[in-house]
Formats: structure tokens, sequence, C-alpha cells
């Protein structure tokens, strides 16, 4: 049964019939809206409160990027661009979008956008009062997630990091990536899980490197091919307007 609602906007009626057959893939979705322009669109949003809308930026009339400035504050869908112009990527973004994708979008790239979509909704909802069992000293410690971190591999281990101490955990990377990414945990490269919302900031060094800087004043270095989607992530988890 599908437990996630989504708008389609988009002025041809071919694109918005492709993002349906994408959306087919994952059935907790249902699609309550398709839109012709910006007027309908948040017009449909206002009516539908969707956790998602699916639009295009070239529409007739209202364009997507003033419709997403239209919706009103209460509503705030998760906001994914499609469109077949790369260059309108940061003004995208400065609308708060979750992702942007350029046409033609292949189903693994949808795919990715949906894991994060998912992660997102599911840190809004429940990442407050989800938890993590860690070994401290003799006996087990349940830490919220909400209080994480990051985490960082140690072989078939992992040490998670919570108030600057450090907790193990009998879990590799790998599986706790699985877990813990509908959550708001993003891998930022081989060796450490970071939770979103616990990055004050991204930052490049002297030599190009960038690193993402947590609340406690660690800084974890962001490998390259993982860097646009940490950067997509951040902005996204920021507060609406």
């Amino acid at each position: 049964m599908a437990k996630w609602l989504a708008v389609i906007a988009d002025d041809e009626p071919v694109a918005r019939r492709g993002v349906r057959q994408l959306l087919a893939r994952f059935p907790e979705w249902r699609v309550v809206a398709e839109c012709r322009d910006g007027a309908e669109t948040v017009a449909a949003i206002t009516r539908h409160q969707p956790h998602a809308v699916f639009l295009d930026i070239e529409m007739p009339g209202m364009n997507g990027l003033e419709a997403a400035r239209r919706i009103a504050p209460e509503a705030s869908p998760a906001l994914v661009f499609l469109t077949a112009h790369p260059q309108h990527a940061l003004l995208a973004f400065d609308a708060a979008a979750l992702d942007y994708l350029v046409k033609p979008v292949t189903a693994v790239r949808f795919a990715r956008t949906m894991q994060r979509l998912v992660a997102r909704i599911a840190s809004r909802h429940e990442g407050d009062a989800a938890t993590i069992l860690v070994s401290a000293g003799r006996g087990t410690v349940v830490l919220p997630l909400a209080e994480v971190e990051w985490i960082q591999s140690a072989d078939h281990y992992a040490r998670v990091w919570s108030g600057g101490r450090g907790y193990l955990l009998r879990e590799p990377l790998n599986d706790l990536e699985q877990r813990l990414a509908p959550v708001g945990f993003l891998r930022v490269h081989r060796s450490a899980l970071v939770r979103v919302a616990a990055i004050r900031a991204l930052k490049k060094s002297r030599t190009g490197e960038l690193h993402a800087v947590l609340g406690s004043g660690a800084r974890l270095p962001v490998s390259r091919r993982r860097a646009a989607a940490l950067a997509v992530a951040v902005r996204s988890n920021r507060p609406t307007r």
C-alpha cells in the first residue's frame, strides 16, 4: 500500500508519463496529481500536501523555479527538478531542491534520488526516535541516532561517535550504511558514515580537498566521488523558507 504522495509537473505529456513509469518501480509512492504549469503545481501542492514534487523547470507561464518559490512553507514537500537544461542547477538548489535530474533520466540515477528522498522523509519523521545499541565498557548503551555525529570503520566493527566519545559496535560499515541511510546517514568516504544533520559546514583545504565539519569540530575528509551527493544532502537538510 502506498504511504507517500507525489505530484508530477511537466508541460509535456510524454515527460509526465516517463516520470510516472519511473515511479511505478516504487509501490510505496502514489501520484496524486499531474500538472502542466507552475500555477497548477502550486494549487496541487496546496490541495494534496504531497511528500515530493517532480517538476520541470521550463513550463509555460509560471516556470518550475517560480512555482517552488510560491509553495507555502507549511507544505514543504521535497523538490526534485527534472529538466533538459543543466545550467539551471544552481538556481534549483537555491530553491532548496533535493535533487536535480537531467533528462533523459536513467532508472539507476532515479533510484538514487528515491533513496535520498526516503532518507529525508525518514529523518524528518523517525530520526529523533530511532536508537542504536553500542558497547561501553562491560555493558550496552542505547544511543539516540539524533545524538550520533558519525560512524568510523574499524575492520569488522564500527566506532560510533557521540558527544565526543567513541562506542564500539559489532557491525561492519557497509551494513550500517544500508540500515541507516533511511534515517539521514550518508557515506562520505570508505571509512566514515556521517549524520547529515550533524554537518555544520563543507570546507575545502588549501590543497582542494573537501571536508565535512561537524558540530563537535571534527573534520571528516569527503571523497571526490561522494562530494556532489553530500552537498545535495546538506542543502536539502536545511530548513526551508
